[in-house]
């Protein structure tokens, strides 16, 4: 965002604009982690930290009392979690752009926290510049996505909701046959894959789809219509 609102004779050399740091608070409930977050980013001359605290309520409320630009926030904070209170903020339609600050690996939270309404998922240990990267990349108007996460995750985030497209392409073939009856022997046998490959490949797709045996799967698939129902 510019500043500058002077009128401009003609001829005269326009000036060079001046750019307003962007606004930022951080919500950790981590204090060391939080004074260091906010020590590393206040040197930096394009942000301006203008409050931090550790639990998700004080964080709503400095949100709304301050309007930040920008809130840096953790999912695992007491008194309001990460995820309810982006909920919160974007059901009241706050502008304040979220970026989750996060020590989890897992697509399918990253997934969850970007439909909430998050614009940006980072984790915690990753380099440092990647929070300015994403400040800037929102900034500009997109969504950012951590590089540490596959290339399609943002576009898995846009799918609505629908588990089976987070399976990989080996992980749907192992599905299907195991919702078509097929024991872990036979499925090794037609895949070409051994029968602990194949397990580990039914654990993780089973986690991915939050149901814990076959015959959940079968139920999943036909309420999907993904088989006929008999």
């Amino acid at each position: 965002m510019y500043i500058n609102s002077q009128i401009i004779p003609n001829g005269a050399d326009l000036p060079v604009p001046e750019l307003r740091p962007i606004s930022l608070i951080f919500a950790d409930d981590h204090e060391v982690v939080r004074e260091g977050l906010v020590a590393l980013y206040s040197s930096d001359a394009r942000l301006r930290v203008i409050g931090q605290c550790g639990d998700g309520l004080a964080a709503l409320e400095m949100i709304q009392s301050r309007n930040p630009d920008f809130a840096v926030i953790d999912l695992n904070m007491p008194k309001l979690g990460g995820l309810d209170l982006i909920r919160k903020l974007r059901a009241a339609n706050h502008p304040c752009k979220l970026v989750v600050l996060s020590m989890s690996h897992d697509e399918r939270m990253a997934i969850e926290v970007l439909r909430a309404g998050a614009d940006g998922y980072v984790p915690k240990d990753g380099p440092a510049r990647h929070l300015v990267d994403a400040i800037q990349y929102i900034q500009d108007g997109g969504v950012y996505i951590s590089p540490i996460f596959p290339g399609d995750l943002l576009s898995r985030r846009l799918t609505g909701d629908d588990p089976v497209r987070l399976l990989t392409e080996r992980e749907r073939e192992v599905f299907y046959c195991l919702v078509a009856g097929m024991r872990p022997k036979q499925i090794a046998s037609a895949l070409d894959l051994s029968p602990k490959t194949v397990d580990t490949h039914r654990s993780h797709l089973m986690g991915k789809l939050n149901i814990n045996d076959v015959a959940g799967l079968v139920k999943f698939a036909i309420k999907k219509n993904l088989i006929p129902e008999e």
